[in-house]
């Protein structure tokens, strides 16, 4: 199960936000009047959108303390400054900063047109059950007229011996009285707003201290140890996880997050990671057992070189054991993708998501089939790239070699994981993937199926699914022990994971696909691969985006079939400047636009060049194919597109690693560097040397001959 707060925190309409007194006051005690105003933003933005908001508010103590300390100085005489300070009674503090705590609420929800309420319980009034029951009533009735509830506990008349020590009773303080609300009014949610980000593992001043995303009880009561109490409050972070802990066990989800920060309550309803997240089914979602992102790389690292030292038939033998328990399951694998389809259309993905989810009837075998190519290719560790004589009985070969451990980020589409995963095996290297929420059930049967038949000698933790996306931050950070990383899916995520890293990052941000048509083209070849190109499946990275026509095609009836030809297929047409204007159709938003769906630019161009121009501002270095029967246009355009692939009377759909033969692909690489194009097996393959010699040293080259000779690969040592 995954932990994104998007998939566990639906449907909210009811919440109940607790805001510390470590977030109302500043550490002089006086009042956050710029975080109280952010707060009350936040909650008038959430007012106006529909969702019903409850406040629990501390920081009456601290304020009435401060006013009073001030009071008491300016009604105090020399004498009584020169005796020692007698510390205040903390009800009577209550009672004047509970007045001027919620005269600010009133004063900063009226400029923002909201009204609010006040409402000042004690733990004796919760042991009526008629004033519960009323309590309730009048909460729904107010939130009924849009009306935020500011609820605080009466210190000022509190029945309890010692306020703000004792813990007894039905609530003590008011981490503790939100989550007693959020069970009367039934709330959907329950924020407790806090001074740090949410649980850490530490201190979390500790560099080493990490973010707790989601807290497992379990697992972290007994590993975390908590510090001191609130600087002025009764709570700290044992009051809220205590209360957090309370309300999830009755089914409330709570995050603990800054109340610092001034949109994080908005971040987290619009599915943001935010926090630390409790919830009843925590302990579902992962095993208590857990290993970090670091145990999990190390592990993988590990496995990757038993995999190494297995032989090469033995890993030839694994890969066709996978490829025959994937056929084997099939039912099985449907099954959970089928669930996951519609899991999606319920949740009103995408159309183009949705297809690259679905595995279409024939998917596995097709899979299994290219598992078994790949089996049987050339054996690609170990091989000798180049032997050279360096010296008299010193003989130097590079060699191939693993990477070693590969991160994976990709969306959606679950048949790159069983590619990705077999290339790691054929490679030699560890897997750490990372699929996409919506293939959760595809991607943990297909992780199952492939690690069942990865053999003890070797270890299942060659390939680590990661549980969620939390994790990815973490695994960025590993750049001692992760070597490269591959995301596969929107812009937003490879830019992200871009500039998250200091890990090699292979992979394309964007993929917008050109088609040009020469005014040389065939019309029939024009046809059919433009045709191909933009339908054969749109939500592909190798789809046309952009159709480039020759000016001299304006007004010829190429043009008009190839418009007709695609509007029959559904295709929504925009254009480009000179397009729009003489086609009339609708100018598109941008000239590097990828639709991933039954869309596409069309534009104008005055010539090869014009177009070669085009591309290079416009596009995406991935794939672009000129249609032409003029060869020495062909080879302009070949020669002189700056692409990952470049292709002449061509489908650009053909850029991908199974039709290359590669026998599966990783990825397509729009990089320089490392690899380029689709990645299949030597774009996971680096090189080192390998010397032999027979006792030979430097020293200072004396009596060394160089000979620096190339030696046939074949030769026998």
């Amino acid at each position: 199960m995954d932990t994104d707060p998007a998939a566990c925190i639906k449907n909210v309409k009811r919440l109940v936000v607790k805001v510390g007194t470590a977030v109302v006051t500043r550490h002089d005690g006086r009042l956050a009047v710029g975080r109280l105003g952010a707060l009350c933003e936040q909650l008038k933005e959430l007012n106006s959108q529909g969702y019903e908001v409850v406040l629990v508010t501390s920081g009456a103590v601290g304020l009435g303390r401060q006013r009073l300390r001030y009071r008491k100085l300016v009604n105090s005489s020399l004498a009584d400054l020169q005796n020692p300070q007698v510390e205040l009674d903390g009800k009577a503090c209550a009672a004047v900063g509970q007045n001027s705590l919620m005269a600010l609420y009133d004063t900063l929800f009226s400029q923002l047109d909201v009204t609010s309420s006040q409402h000042l319980v004690t733990d004796s009034d919760f042991r009526n059950d008629s004033f519960r029951e009323q309590l309730s009533e009048t909460v729904k009735s107010l939130l009924a007229l849009k009306v935020i509830s500011v609820f605080n506990e009466n210190d000022a008349v509190s029945t309890r011996r010692a306020p703000y020590e004792d813990s007894s009773g039905i609530f003590w303080d008011n981490d503790s009285l939100a989550g007693l609300l959020a069970m009367e009014v039934k709330a959907d949610l329950l924020v407790l707003l806090s001074d740090v980000e949410g649980l850490y593992s530490g201190p979390p001043s500790d560099p080493n201290s990490k973010l707790i995303h989601t807290y497992i009880k379990e697992k972290h009561q007994a590993e975390i140890t908590f510090g001191d109490k609130s600087r002025l409050g009764r709570g700290g972070m044992t009051a809220k996880v205590d209360a957090a802990v309370c309300a999830a066990s009755s089914g409330i989800p709570v995050v603990i997050t800054s109340g610092y920060a001034t949109d994080n309550i908005i971040k987290l309803l619009q599915g943001k990671p935010v926090g630390t997240l409790f919830h009843k089914d925590a302990h579902l979602w992962t095993s208590v057992n857990e290993v970090d992102a670091r145990e999990m790389a190390v592990a993988a690292r590990e496995c990757s070189r038993r995999l190494q030292a297995m032989s090469s038939e033995d890993r030839r033998k694994l890969l066709l054991d996978v490829a025959d328990a994937l056929e084997a399951n099939e039912s099985l694998i449907m099954a959970e993708n089928e669930a996951d389809v519609a899991a999606a259309k319920a949740d009103g993905y995408e159309k183009a998501l949705i297809s690259r989810l679905a595995l279409k009837p024939g998917k596995i075998a097709a899979l299994a089939k290219s598992i078994r190519v790949l089996a049987d290719m050339e054996e690609p560790i170990g091989h000798i790239v180049k032997r050279t004589d360096l010296a008299d009985g010193l003989i130097l070969e590079k060699t191939s070699c693993p990477l070693c451990v590969l991160l994976i980020v990709f969306e959606s589409r679950p048949d790159a994981f069983v590619q990705i995963a077999s290339l790691a095996i054929r490679t030699g290297n560890g897997l750490l993937l990372k699929g996409g929420k919506e293939a959760r059930r595809s991607n943990a049967i297909l992780h199952k199926i492939i690690t069942s038949a990865i053999p003890d000698s070797v270890g299942d933790k060659l390939i680590g699914l990661v549980a969620s996306r939390e994790d990815i931050p973490d695994l960025l950070k590993l750049d001692d022990v992760i070597d490269l990383v591959i995301p596969r899916g929107s812009n937003s995520l490879v830019s992200q994971i871009n500039n998250s890293t200091k890990i090699p990052v292979l992979g394309h941000a964007d993929r917008v696909c050109h088609v040009y048509v020469d005014k040389s083209a065939n019309p029939d070849m024009a046809k059919k691969i433009v045709r191909d190109a933009k339908i054969d499946y749109p939500a592909a990275c190798n789809t046309m985006e952009t159709l480039l026509l020759h000016q001299d095609l304006s007004n010829n009836d190429l043009l008009k079939e190839l418009l007709a030809e695609l509007r029959r297929e559904g295709v929504t047409l925009y254009g480009g400047p000179r397009a729009s204007s003489l086609l009339n159709l609708p100018r598109a938003q941008s000239l590097h636009c990828e639709y991933s769906s039954l869309a596409c630019t069309v534009e104008f161009v005055d010539d090869v060049g014009a177009a070669i121009d085009h591309i290079h501002q416009h596009g995406s270095s991935h794939t672009d194919c000129i249609v032409t029967e003029d060869r020495e246009v062909a080879e302009m355009f070949l020669h002189r597109v700056d692409s990952a692939a470049v292709f002449h009377n061509a489908n650009t759909r053909f850029c991908d690693g199974a039709r290359f033969g590669l026998g599966a692909e990783v990825g397509v690489s729009t990089s320089r560097v490392h690899a380029r194009g689709p990645v299949g097996v030597e774009g996971l393959l680096t090189t080192r040397w390998i010397l032999r010699g027979s006792g030979q040293v430097v020293d200072g080259d004396k009596g060394v001959t160089y000979s620096h000779k190339d030696l046939p690969l074949q030769t026998q040592i």
